[in-house]
């Protein structure tokens, strides 16, 4: 009889420890198919990084075309006149980038950058950027005023009750 109850326990001990690493082995593959696909050398923000300095040589280039690219916008009427307000406030001044921190708070597909960069007259920018990454680009979130898509209209922005 204590040969059989020391199998019974043994079996016990076996099926608990099959439950523990079937939960385990779960908890990772859910893990990794809910995490985003990181750059190809595993760094979330070096894309990032990389369309923050397109946006800063698109600023020192007066590049509109540039802007619109960094921006993930198409070359339209609105946007190209956006860019060249953008371009006539910080264009041309011969940025160059003194500190770049890039956060994921949101997510690993939305980042705040907080830019400090110097012109060459040693003027100082200090900016927060919004990135986004749509299908493995990140975008420099510059343009605002994007028309509404035909047939749709945009939210009102109106206090409530009045």
């Amino acid at each position: 009889m204590g040969d059989m109850a020391q199998r019974q326990r043994i079996r016990a001990s076996t099926a608990g420890l099959t439950r523990r690493l079937v939960t385990a082995t779960a908890a990772v593959v859910v893990a990794t198919a809910c995490s985003a696909p990181a750059d190809p050398d595993g760094n979330p923000s070096r894309g990032a990084r990389e369309a923050v300095e397109d946006y800063v040589h698109a600023l020192n280039a007066r590049s509109a075309d540039g802007l619109m690219s960094v921006g993930g916008v198409e070359d339209a009427d609105w946007s190209r006149q956006e860019a060249e307000r953008v371009l006539a406030e910080r264009g041309g001044r011969g940025w160059t980038v003194e500190e770049m921190r890039i956060a994921h708070d949101l997510g690993p597909d939305i980042a705040s950058v907080r830019l400090l960069a110097e012109d060459a007259s040693g003027r100082t920018m200090r900016d927060t950027l919004t990135l986004t990454r749509e299908n493995g680009t990140w975008q420099v979130a510059l343009f605002t005023g994007r028309p509404a898509e035909p047939g749709k209209h945009p939210a009102a922005t109106r206090e409530p009750g009045s």
